[in-house]
């Protein structure tokens, strides 16, 4: 073999062990990460990854629309516990259709500042929530401080469902969005 070659055969192999060693090590640390707790809101039709949020125990979030029937607000409010999604009371302004109009056990009624109605003592846990995001008025995400519109991250109309995903942190953080570094944006 010309010694030129052999150099250029004893460079190669080096640096291919080190890229494939590399490649593996990197690939163990992200597949060995421990798994994390998410709230991603996917499509009710294809299942597709609106946004995902780091999740963890006592987190709180809300979902606030206008009720379509009696045309006031409504504020649902969740919290992250033991592994799942759990409402926890429910603002209103006035009684309607399609709006709580009995207390059940457990329950109890209070008036916020601005006179509306709060219904807590709620212990339901959801595996998942729907939603279908207003085409007159929007649905408001309220999580982590932050307001989101649902009808700007999701489309009019659509059927958006909230879920508790348990995933490595890598599946999310490799891909956050760049304009809003509090939401991840997963596909």
């Amino acid at each position: 073999m010309p010694p030129l070659k052999r150099k250029l055969f004893n460079w190669q192999l080096p640096a291919a062990a080190a890229v494939t060693g590399f490649v593996i090590a990197a690939v163990l640390v992200i597949y060995t990460v421990p798994q994390s707790d998410f709230l991603v809101i996917r499509s009710g039709k294809d299942n597709h990854c609106f946004a995902a949020y780091p999740a963890t125990e006592g987190m709180t979030f809300s979902v606030t629309f206008i009720h379509s029937v009696n045309q006031s607000p409504v504020c649902d409010v969740y919290q992250i516990r033991h592994g799942g999604i759990y409402v926890i009371e429910t603002h209103y302004s006035s009684f309607g259709a399609g709006v709580q109009t009995q207390l059940e056990p457990g329950q109890r009624l209070t008036y916020g500042n601005n006179g509306e109605m709060i219904i807590s003592g709620f212990n339901k846990k959801f595996e998942r929530l729907s939603y279908i995001v207003g085409t007159v008025s929007d649905h408001i995400l309220q999580i982590n401080g932050k307001k989101i519109s649902l009808r700007n991250l999701c489309g009019k109309n659509s059927t958006v469902v909230f879920k508790l995903e348990r995933a490595n942190p890598w599946k999310y953080q490799l891909r956050r969005r760049i304009d809003d570094p509090g939401k991840i944006q997963p596909d």
